[in-house]
């Protein structure tokens, strides 16, 4: 029971900060380009419990760090209107993209963070932080990488979706409507029935390790004592 205990603590605290700065990110980005709509719905706040998902915040990360699979969820989603951006098409390319780069921003200062931790014998508090540290690079990183997967419902649709003709982008971004559909074919429907074609182990995984392998390098994570 404690470690099931230290395993979803050590998950699912870092994977609820990390999509809580995701989303304000993307709502902090739409009103510096003048879209106020998450700011007056009370969505800039760092507070989890104004961003919580109840399957995809706590449910289902807590399952999946129990069961020891790859671990993934969500918050509810900031409001965006991309009309009342200043310049809707480019503007919202942005708001898109700003999600995933504060997730490559915070996993950075987690590395930094973690390269101050004494290393070798550890007592129960340093091996807490620890694996909370390890486990916040891991999961910004593969938040920043998945979202920018270009396929609805993902950021990345939203940045293509910038580069795309605009009767074009508003027919790619008319799939939002699909989204659980999509999603359940690509994380679970793809992998039944072409095994190959896992898109978390062939497209998602490669870069997150390169990305950890490049901050490991940058902080001294993991350099020789």
């Amino acid at each position: 029971m404690n470690d099931i205990a230290f395993n979803i603590a050590t998950w699912l605290i870092p994977l609820t900060f990390a999509i809580v700065f995701h989303e304000v990110a993307h709502g902090a980005v739409a009103r510096m380009f003048g879209d106020m709509t998450a700011s007056n719905a009370g969505r800039l706040s760092l507070n989890p419990i104004r961003h919580v998902d109840p399957f995809g915040t706590v449910i289902l990360p807590m399952f999946l760090a129990i069961t020891g699979a790859p671990m993934f969820g969500w918050a509810r989603p900031v409001p965006v209107r991309q009309s009342q951006l200043r310049n809707p098409r480019w503007h919202m390319v942005l708001v898109a993209a700003a999600g995933p780069a504060s997730n490559i921003i915070l996993a950075i200062l987690a590395g930094f963070a973690l390269a101050l931790v004494p290393s070798g014998e550890q007592g129960p508090g340093m091996s807490f932080l620890a694996a909370n540290l390890a486990n916040f690079i891991v999961i910004n990183l593969f938040l920043a990488v998945f979202n920018m997967l270009p396929i609805p419902p993902f950021d990345g649709s939203k940045v293509l979706a910038g580069f795309l003709p605009p009767a074009l982008a508003l027919k790619w971004q008319s799939l939002d409507r699909f989204a659980l559909v999509i999603m359940l074919m690509l994380l679970v429907g793809l992998p039944w029935l072409l095994p190959n074609a896992n898109v978390l182990q062939r497209v998602v995984l490669p870069p997150v390790q390169w990305l950890f392998a490049l901050i490991a390098t940058i902080t001294g994570v993991g350099a020789p004592q």
